[in-house]
């Protein structure tokens, strides 16, 4: 049926994984949108370790789970595939990827080449208003990680990086950058679970970023910058 043509129907909803409850979706579902809800559901079970490294799941034993049909789960590991998250296993599913710790390390590496000297062209042409825009994701990457929920966490870091590196007004690095954070967020079985302090740790860098930009301390943000982004610790 196409877009726009399409009688309203009962709301859908998509299971999640662990918990057995119902997240609830729009009105009626087009199926890009129950694709997104899937593939939410899907990030947030590889952030939360609930989907195993290593571990092959088929697209109808995970349409059972989430309580929709095969088709949008296949769209949406298709696409995890296409952020490194999984790889397709032919005639059984997909598989959940292993990060190493040299994958994640040339992640860090990359990402430390591309966002670093975009932050720090920023730090001298964004007013600090701009950056003060930022403040409420950085709070909600910090509220996620004192819970220890590591896949807000995951969401939060990424839209918190997204929205800077958007600032420099490149769709393409903007793109780029955050595609290799969501490869480093894919952690599996190479990258440590870190503790909830921890994960505050890497959540506070964020606010003292912020706290040195709006300042203008140059110096300050370029440390900062340097040290979160080449860490390779990102525990999602």
């Amino acid at each position: 049926m196409e877009q726009g043509t399409a009688e309203p129907r009962p709301e859908a909803r998509v299971r999640t994984p662990g918990a057995g409850g119902l997240l609830p979706g729009p009105r009626r579902p087009l199926r890009h949108s129950v694709r997104g809800q899937v593939l939410d559901a899907l990030r947030q079970a590889l952030a939360a370790g609930e989907l195993l490294p290593g571990e092959v799941y088929s697209a109808p034993v995970l349409a059972e789970r989430y309580g929709v049909s095969a088709t949008p789960v296949r769209e949406a590991m298709q696409q995890l595939a296409g952020e490194g998250a999984v790889e397709v296993v032919p005639n059984r599913g997909f598989r959940v990827c292993e990060r190493s710790s040299r994958d994640l390390a040339e992640l860090a590496e990359v990402r430390t080449m591309l966002e670093l000297p975009a932050i720090v062209r920023l730090a001298r042409a964004v007013r600090p208003e701009r950056w003060e825009e930022l403040r409420p994701l950085a709070d909600e990457g910090v509220a996620a990680a004192a819970r220890g929920d590591r896949a807000g966490y995951a969401d939060a870091d990424h839209a918190f990086h997204q929205a800077l590196i958007a600032l420099t007004g490149n769709r393409r690095l903007t793109q780029v950058t955050g595609d290799l954070l969501r490869r480093a967020q894919w952690s599996g079985g190479g990258g440590a679970r870190l503790r909830t302090a921890e994960l505050l740790a890497d959540a506070s860098e964020h606010t003292a970023l912020l706290d040195a930009l709006v300042a203008g301390e140059h110096a300050v943000v370029e440390r900062i910058a340097r040290e979160h982004l080449s860490a390779a610790r990102h525990p999602h």
